[in-house]
């Protein structure tokens, strides 16, 4: 296979996982073409590439930039705009956590919370059940958000030896 084949197939792959990661396909498309690229793009080479509108790309780029996953490079005598991908996988990581916990698991713990403290007594069985339901959801949503605290906070090489260790234990 060729170097050029099997960045193509890198790219349409990294879109198509896209979805599962909160963006669309075009913008996971953008994103892995800006990691793969050794050198900063353009918005032309980055229409010409992926065969998009300009304003695809620019619109694209601009929420990947306040993603964190892409900056903004300035080039000596060019007046064009040049991007890069953030290249490191382990901030990609960090970063695409931080932004999940913030969109998906923080409002989720915002209202359930908020359900726990309504006055809801609890004279019957229904009323006893969702109670124990929500704060069973809410227990496990603050377990995941303090893991997911730890892998943002977290070393590359701390949290793959915390992890081989907790695997070695089987």
């Amino acid at each position: 296979m060729q170097i050029q084949q099997a960045k193509h197939q890198f790219v349409q792959a990294w879109g198509a996982f896209g979805s599962h990661w909160g963006v669309n396909k075009t913008m996971a498309q953008i994103h892995a073409l800006m990691m793969i690229s050794e050198e900063s793009l353009s918005t032309e080479e980055i229409m010409e590439t992926l065969a998009i509108s300009r304003g695809n790309v620019n619109m694209n780029v601009r929420e990947l930039i306040d993603m964190g996953l892409v900056f903004k490079v300035f080039k000596q005598g060019e007046r064009r705009d040049y991007f890069i991908g953030e290249k490191d996988v382990w901030k990609i990581a960090k970063q695409v956590a931080k932004l999940r916990k913030a969109r998906e698991l923080d409002p989720v713990l915002n209202l359930l919370q908020e359900i726990r403290q309504m006055d809801l007594p609890p004279k019957n069985e229904e009323v006893k059940r969702f109670l124990k339901l929500v704060d069973d959801f809410y227990k496990l949503a603050v377990n995941i958000d303090r893991l997911v605290e730890g892998i943002i906070k977290a070393e590359e090489s701390w949290f793959w030896d915390k992890v081989l260790k907790l695997l070695a234990k089987k």
